[in-house]
């Protein structure tokens, strides 16, 4: 319970008791705890939409840098098979991942997908230990560079999305929000959690 809710019901409570000895009228009395009430109503339900555009709006910066990275792949890709076209097998799994991650909806499904595309293109840069010309290639260095600032980002949408969804799902767990949150279809949203913390690090080239 927060603050605001403490100090209404205080205030509901001396009301109530005024009433009972007579220091305020009924007449006043009994609109000024109703009037409390809906201002209480009112400001628990607004502070549960707020939480939740939070976090959806989070959720949405993450989509965006995710985006980002699904259209490096392809690039990546390409530059990779210019100088090792036979690594057939590596390449339709970056796709195939890619494409998996692509089509993944929700938060859970979008940390499993990602996770396995993380995995896939640290296979596509094993790769490139083997070709000298393609670790020198500016373009594959470019396109590196770029796929670590993406990753950057990534972990910093990640963070301010897994913290505004647990102050949600604290809320929502919380009485007596967890009433209103009940009534009005409000439910916790899943974190963007990663298996393990190394996974998420963008793939290096050691040169």
């Amino acid at each position: 319970m927060d603050i605001w809710s403490v100090l209404i019901l205080v205030l509901i409570i001396l009301l109530f008791i005024s009433g009972l000895f007579g220091v305020i009228k009924w007449s006043l009395y009994v609109p000024a705890i109703i009037a409390l009430i809906i201002f209480w109503f009112v400001a628990i339900y607004n502070g549960l939409v707020k939480l939740r555009s939070r976090a959806r709006e989070a959720f949405s910066d993450i989509d965006v840098q995710l985006k980002r990275r699904h259209d490096l792949i392809p690039n990546l890709v390409e530059t990779v098979k210019g100088y090792a076209s036979h690594e057939r097998e590596v390449f339709e799994r970056v796709t195939q991942a890619r494409s998996q991650a692509m089509g993944a909806k929700t938060a859970g499904e979008k940390a499993k997908a990602e996770n396995y595309l993380s995995q896939t293109l640290k296979t596509l840069f094993a790769v490139s230990e083997r070709y000298p010309e393609l670790k020198a290639s500016e373009n594959f260095l470019e396109l590196q560079r770029e796929l670590r600032d993406t990753e950057d980002k990534i972990q910093a949408a990640r963070r301010f999305y897994n913290t505004n969804t647990r102050d949600l799902n604290i809320k929502i767990e919380s009485f007596p929000e967890n009433i209103f949150a009940s009534f009005f279809g409000f439910k916790k949203m899943e974190f963007f959690e990663i298996e393990e913390a190394g996974e998420r690090e963008a793939p290096r080239v050691k040169f």
